[in-house]
């Protein structure tokens, strides 16, 4: 190892390649006390974060695979979706007086950008930046007409170390027309490590006082969010995960467990919406965002068909997703935040991941 490699906080090799040929590479970025995000440039995926627990112990803390072929298989783990996060009821909507018509991937509806989301593309590498805070820059640019979506749509996703144990994701996107836009990153979270039986023992505290019930194809039902007082949805204070998630509830039935958006009022600015704890390891997860919503969705479908990393057989609540966004359904919704964009415009998104580590036990 040379100098200059042992100094640096970025690495760059190649991940694997697809089956036509292309490479699919792979960026390290490198923080402190081994503090490491791994960006994979298919589906600009978070493909490994390692973070230290109690006593300075690193594990990798998200679900996924430990070569290429296990992301092609599309379960999610760690990627960003779009055009269009979460759901849209009967995989359509209406645009400044036009019905736009796309492709169903669950059931009648549209879910994470359909059939071939931005999850399954292979991104460019659009920047590195080798410093103190190191960060990668991907972009992608979708067609008009892609899965139906109108309009050329450019978009840039930047992950960045933002402090010693700390990663920034930031979503940036332009079109030439008007259209919809909700991108949000897909990582399944477990500090007890990627390779522990599940996240029930967590504690996670939601800055929401609000949610949205859903129908039994996981669709928001018409009329304002409810309150969580009173519901197993309420965890403006610290719960157990696991304490509630199989109460005989109508909403947690359709979920088979938590799958809902958490509605922030954040006003736009960047602001705590979770803070998620992990009893043995002691890791301690902030997630602070700018975007309207939160979905909680507690890893209910996930199956064990594809070995996850060290041949692990993820079940059913192996990790959990917080993913921040704009609500689902909201392109048929004009009680709900707007996704619309226009060319004159530019969708931002930016979120915070930020870790401490307490005592274990």
């Amino acid at each position: 190892m040379t100098m200059a490699e042992a100094t640096s906080c970025v690495a760059r090799d190649i991940f694997g390649r697809l089956p036509d040929g292309r490479a699919v590479e792979r960026v390290v970025l490198r923080g402190a006390g081994g503090f490491e995000a791994r960006i994979i440039t298919y589906g600009a995926t978070l493909q490994a974060l390692v973070v230290p627990g109690a006593a300075g112990r690193l594990d990798d803390i998200v679900l996924g695979h430990d070569d290429l072929a296990g992301y092609l298989t599309r379960q999610f783990f760690g990627v960003t979706v779009g055009r269009y996060a979460n759901r849209i009821a009967n995989a359509r909507f209406w645009l400044d007086g036009d019905v736009m018509q796309l492709a169903a991937n669950d059931g009648p509806n549209a879910l994470h950008g359909g059939r071939d989301g931005f999850d399954q593309q292979l991104w460019q590498i659009c920047e590195i930046e080798d410093a103190a805070w190191p960060g990668v820059t991907l972009g992608h640019v979708s067609s008009d007409g892609d899965e139906g979506y109108p309009g050329r749509l450019d978009v840039r996703v930047t992950y960045r170390l933002t402090g010693p144990t700390e990663l920034s994701i930031s979503f940036a996107a332009r079109t030439d027309r008007p259209t919809i836009v909700n991108l949000t990153n897909h990582s399944f979270f477990n500090l007890e490590g990627a390779a522990h039986a599940d996240i029930l023992g967590h504690r996670l505290t939601l800055a929401a006082d609000r949610f949205l019930p859903i129908d039994a194809a996981l669709i928001p039902l018409p009329g304002p969010p409810c309150s969580v007082i009173g519901t197993p949805f309420d965890f403006r204070a610290p719960r157990t995960i696991g304490a509630r998630i199989d109460h005989d509830d109508e909403q947690l039935r359709h979920g088979r467990g938590y799958d809902h958006n958490f509605c922030l009022d954040n006003d736009g600015a960047l602001r705590l919406a979770a803070r998620l704890e992990a009893p043995a390891s002691g890791r301690v997860l902030e997630l602070l965002t700018d975007q309207p919503g939160l979905q909680f969705y507690s890893g209910n479908f996930i199956e064990g068909a594809v070995p996850g990393k060290r041949q692990q057989r993820y079940r059913p609540r192996a990790g959990l997703c917080l993913e921040p966004q704009i609500w689902p359904d909201a392109p048929n919704r004009a009680d709900f935040p707007s996704p619309r964009l226009a060319p004159e415009q530019e969708y931002r998104h930016h979120s915070v991941y930020r870790f401490t580590a307490g005592r274990s036990g």
